[in-house]
């Protein structure tokens, strides 16, 4: 075994001395021998052509260092598979989770068909494109204005009585049923507006011109809501009317003018005929009041004739004498006033007689 051991020793000597074996150095400074293909490959490092190692290369070998060596393209990973799964993560994350607010809905619809309505909060569906969720507000007032106020456009209607008005009036809706209102007519609001001209023309219709312009216009916006509500309905169109409101009553603009003279008249005489009608309440209820109290006069002359008599007849002359001048009338006998010196005349004898 020693001489075993001993021979092997000796070659692996003889082999650290030869450099490589037999056929010389593997690429040393020295020796100008065949290279041999057993030995090990050089280790120096390539001279770089550009001089200094690129900023790319530093990055790639601090992060490699930083990851312990074990950078993902060490593994035979390319970097692309791990942006990918960022991305798949992401679009689960932005097209799967969905924040419905609270005067909202969404709406989920599966390669185009309804399948659900999310309620307020948090909500999931599957990603994009298998489904997607539209939000919708269902407790927003709209507005719907037909007609115009300043005169830019008449919207012409005709009354019960052959006339002709121009009216502007405004639409209040709101959202009911957000897959009807999204799936079941093809424009919502236009569809609104023209359901709203229909029911004010044939409201209109049945009224007159009188009540079209005057206090029956609370009566006609109740009345075209109703006939609205009940089209939308019939529609299936998951709209809520929620009020009309009419801000302009006007004939057309060509006789406008002379309409407003004839309207001012009107108001003029039903005015006059108003103060007759309280002029003639007033009188009334004087009226009243004097027969109750003659009544009452009445009743007392029953009990006491003479007395009644007298009194009545004081008091209606302390009434006519209060609104004329005073008149002393000198009856024979009587002194309308004291004579203070015809009196003392009278004395000034007698007291002399007394003294004698």
């Amino acid at each position: 075994m020693r001489k075993i051991f001993g021979w092997g020793a000796r070659n692996g000597a003889m082999l650290n001395e030869n450099k490589g074996g037999p056929w010389g150095s593997g690429g040393g400074s020295g020796g100008g021998g065949p290279r041999n293909p057993w030995g090990e490959p050089s280790r120096r490092p390539r001279a770089n052509p550009g001089g200094n190692v690129t900023s790319l290369d530093e990055f790639l070998k601090k992060s490699r260092e930083r990851f312990g060596g074990r950078f993902p393209h060490q593994d035979g990973r390319p970097y692309w598979l791990y942006g990918l799964a960022i991305a798949v993560l992401l679009w689960l994350a932005f097209t799967s989770v969905h924040r419905i607010g609270p005067q909202e809905a969404g709406v989920i619809t599966r390669f185009g068909s309804y399948v659900g309505t999310m309620g307020p909060g948090i909500g999931f569906s599957l990603p994009a494109p298998i489904d997607r969720v539209q939000k919708v507000d269902v407790q927003a007032i709209r507005t719907v204005d037909i007609g115009s106020t300043d005169r830019s456009s008449e919207n012409l209607i005709l009354t019960g009585d052959q006339n002709i008005i121009d009216l502007a009036y405004s639409v209040r809706w709101n959202i009911s049923d957000p897959e009807r209102f999204l799936f079941q007519i093809k424009d919502p609001e236009e569809t609104i507006r023209e359901v709203a001209e229909s029911a004010m023309r044939a409201v209109v219709a049945g009224v007159t011109l009188d009540e079209a312009i005057g206090a029956g216009r609370s009566q006609i916006e109740q009345r075209v809501e109703q006939v609205m509500q009940q089209l939308l309905a019939d529609y299936k169109a998951g709209v809520r009317v929620q009020g009309i409101a009419i801000k302009q009553s006007d004939p057309p603009a060509a006789v406008n003018d002379a309409f407003k003279e004839v309207s001012a008249a009107q108001q003029q005489a039903q005015s006059y005929i108003n103060d007759a009608r309280a002029y003639a309440l007033q009188l009334t209820a004087k009226a009243q009041g004097e027969a109750a109290a003659f009544d009452k006069v009445y009743i007392q002359y029953k009990a006491a004739p003479e007395v009644t008599r007298r009194r009545m007849y004081y008091e209606t002359m302390e009434k006519v004498l209060a609104r004329v001048d005073k008149t002393i009338v000198e009856a024979p006998g009587v002194t309308p006033y004291l004579p203070l010196n015809e009196m003392q005349k009278r004395a000034a004898p007698s007291n002399e007689g007394t003294a004698r």
